[in-house]
């Protein structure tokens, strides 16, 4: 764990060292603010729970800010040499990627948590059930670290960061939207049922919204835990086989 810390302290300095964390968060705060205030018609609806007003358009905010965030984390490191520098160091790689893995994943939990402001007008205004609004924020940290990892597995291949924009957003976009149903009866009149529902099954689209409406299911756990534990050890995996 020492590793894990030396790295984790190294890489969130570097984040807010530079100008990109600030303004992604600020375009992340933006971007909350008009779907909840606006597209989400939070006054209209008089949504307490902030399910639909609020947490029903985070993932589509998500899918395209995170990768802005972790596409710098294994890319630049090979851009500039210094992947191959840690790689002669008596530090397990995994430590190295999980160091940094949770320093962009603090970024976002910073991120989310400056959306309070949402959660104080709705106690102000009424009288929401805040276990469920706990519920959802734990999805959102869940879903981001989701989106988190296939960007670190996106960028153990490239030196690129745009590169490794472009493919995890891509990637991120299609795991979510790929679970509508005009995607679910295009793949089971293309593909069949079976395949299908194996395409759907990876996608966080419900389990985010199960955890959006209160509900926490041991199921949703499993599979965020699956995808990003996943991830990481194929990202663990392909920079041990470079560095052999």
């Amino acid at each position: 764990m020492k590793h894990v810390w030396t790295i984790f302290k190294r890489e969130l300095g570097s984040y807010f060292s530079h100008p990109i964390a600030y303004a992604v968060i600020v375009v992340f705060l933006i971007l909350s603010m008009i779907f909840a205030f606006s597209m989400g018609s939070f006054m209209t609806v008089q949504d307490a729970s902030l399910t639909y007003s609020f947490f029903t358009y985070l993932p589509f905010v998500l899918m395209v800010l995170v990768p802005a965030v972790g596409m710098r984390l294994l890319s630049e490191e090979q851009r500039t040499g210094t992947i191959e520098l840690l790689g002669t160091m008596p530090i397990p790689m995994w430590s190295v990627i999980f160091g940094k893995f949770l320093a962009a994943a603090t970024v976002w939990v910073v991120a989310l948590l400056l959306t309070f402001p949402i959660w104080i007008t709705v106690n102000w205004l009424g009288d929401p059930d805040n276990l469920t609004i706990i519920c959802g924020y734990i999805g959102a940290i869940l879903l981001a670290g989701c989106y988190l990892s296939v960007t670190l597995l996106v960028s153990a291949f490239t030196r690129d960061q745009v590169i490794c924009l472009i493919i995890s957003s891509a990637v991120c976009v299609l795991l979510t939207l790929g679970t509508f149903d005009f995607f679910v009866r295009f793949y089971v009149d293309t593909f069949g049922a079976n395949v299908a529902n194996a395409i759907t099954a990876l996608g966080p689209w419900e389990h985010f919204m199960s955890l959006a409406r209160g509900a926490f299911r041991l199921q949703d756990a499993v599979w965020f835990g699956s995808i990003t534990l996943g991830c990481l050890l194929g990202t663990s995996t392909i920079l041990t086989a470079k560095r052999a």
